[in-house]
C-alpha cells in the first residue's frame, strides 16, 4: 500500500493498493477535514508524485 500526493493538485492524493500484476489506484481529495473519492482503476504503474505514506 503507498499513497502519493499529486503533482498536479495538492488536495489530490492517490491511494495504490497491489494486485497480482497491477495496482488498484483510488484517488480522493482532502479539504477542510472531509475527504472523497474522485474515481478508482486498475494500473500497471504508478505516477510520480511526493510519497506521503508506505506500508
Amino acid at each position: 500500500m503507498e499513497i502519493r500526493r499529486s503533482l498536479d493538485y495538492q488536495h489530490v492524493y492517490l491511494h495504490y493498493l497491489p494486485l497480482e500484476r497491477y495496482f488498484l489506484c483510488i484517488v480522493a481529495r482532502y479539504l477542510n477535514g472531509d475527504g472523497f473519492i474522485i474515481t478508482a482503476y486498475v494500473t500497471d504503474k504508478i505516477k510520480e508524485g511526493e510519497t506521503v505514506w508506505r506500508r
